[in-house]
């Protein structure tokens, strides 16, 4: 394992909350099966749970234990809408690549919406709409052709010029687009449900239990533990979030920084629809309502340092996001009654690395989720369960580890 990090400080707004108990036991001797996790984050729960529905014989493992990583830092924004613009997107990697980017990203919020329902996983889930505000990255003709270049996609997008906008939603002198089809939740309960669901179809999960060393072959893998047992699987998944294993390659993967703050109860003053509310700046500022009407905002990202540097931020980040909330919405209360900072890992273009590791074909890794992890997890539970049945997915050269 690489260097490990203290992913998020404070005290996130999900301790809040309450989540359902996994059923996580110790490994105390050597294990085997078709398929090794690592990481009971989002994404490990959401890999773990479709690959044992697929009829895998699935072993999941997480240093710390379940949702301790990044998942508790997490606003849950859960948007098909891409850190980059579809417009900037094309200029990046053409079109084509563009529009399949978001088109996919769209459908796994379906098939996401679908899956929890059908999985009958209590994680307060409803449908939201997103305001993107103008900004530094996209002026007000620039968010115009943005939502053109959406529409020919075959994406739903609404330009609201500034009349609109503070008619609809109250925010005064901003353009906006505004998107359909998202969806509000609780991270750590969603979370909870995967990995039960996962259990449920005889998934085993153990931690604390850390993967120390990883030996590759043909046809197997050997996961040795810093606790002792070995793992032999088929097939190994890295789903570590931002602490990358030695066995992965380098990448253009870049960890980033992230602060945010949580307000307390105050559904009278709240906006109407609950829309989450972004900008097309850079850094930006994001924001939702929880179920209970404490208002959720965050954002002033920046490159990651170190842990101490990062935390040392915080009184000053807080300050910054609460005054610029206020600005947004004058009748909300902004004092922060939940702080915190934590980390995530992004790249140039905005889309994951997910796929199978160069040079060791039986290994996947799945990294660099930027602003849309759960819905870049949805995706990564779809590419490796389709390659793991043998078959291609169509969208898998968007996401490939080069």
């Amino acid at each position: 394992m690489k260097r490990k990090l203290d992913l998020h400080t404070g005290r996130p707004v999900w301790s809040a909350y309450r989540a359902p108990s996994v059923p996580v036991t110790p490994l105390k001797r050597d294990a085997t099966a078709d398929v090794l996790v690592v990481g009971m984050g989002i994404s490990g729960a959401m890999i773990a749970e479709a690959l044992a529905s697929d009829g895998h014989r699935v072993i999941c493992i997480d240093r710390r234990g379940p949702m301790l990583g990044s998942t508790a830092a997490t606003t849950a924004l859960v948007q098909h809408e891409i850190d980059k613009p579809i417009s900037i997107l094309t200029r990046m990697i053409g079109r084509d690549k563009a529009e399949r980017a978001w088109q996919r990203s769209r459908l796994a919020i379906a098939n996401l919406e679908a899956r929890i329902r059908e999985r009958g996983i209590e994680c307060r889930m409803t449908p939201r709409q997103s305001v993107y505000l103008d900004g530094n990255v996209l002026t007000p003709s620039l968010l115009r052709e943005e939502g053109l270049a959406r529409r020919r996609a075959g994406l739903r997008s609404d330009y609201l010029v500034p009349s609109e906008l503070e008619r609809q939603f109250g925010i005064a002198g901003r353009s906006a687009l505004l998107e359909h089809g998202n969806l509000a939740l609780d991270p750590r309960k969603l979370t909870a449900g995967m990995l039960r669901a996962a259990a449920d179809r005889g998934t085993r999960l153990h931690a604390p239990l850390e993967a120390s060393a990883i030996e590759t072959s043909s046809s197997e893998v050997i996961t040795a533990t810093r606790q002792g047992p070995l793992i032999r699987t088929s097939s190994l998944v890295v789903a570590t979030g931002y602490e990358l294993l030695d066995v992965l390659p380098p990448t253009s993967h870049q960890i980033i920084s992230t602060w945010a703050l949580a307000t307390k109860p105050q559904k009278r003053a709240i906006w109407p629809g609950e829309a989450f509310v972004w900008e097309a700046s850079d850094p930006y500022l994001y924001m939702r309502v929880l179920h209970d009407g404490r208002v959720v905002c965050g954002g002033e990202d920046e490159p990651f340092m170190d842990e101490q540097h990062r935390d040392e931020l915080i009184p000053r980040k807080m300050d910054t996001i609460a005054t610029k909330l206020g600005r947004l919405f004058p009748l909300l209360d902004t004092t922060p009654d939940y702080t915190w900072a934590g980390a995530f890992g992004t790249t140039a273009t905005g889309l994951p690395l997910i796929g199978r590791v160069p040079r060791r074909p039986n290994v996947f890794a799945v990294m660099g989720y930027g602003g849309n992890g759960i819905t870049y997890s949805q995706i990564a539970s779809e590419l490796v369960a389709t390659a793991l049945s043998g078959e291609r997915d169509c969208d898998e050269d968007l996401y490939r580890l080069t």
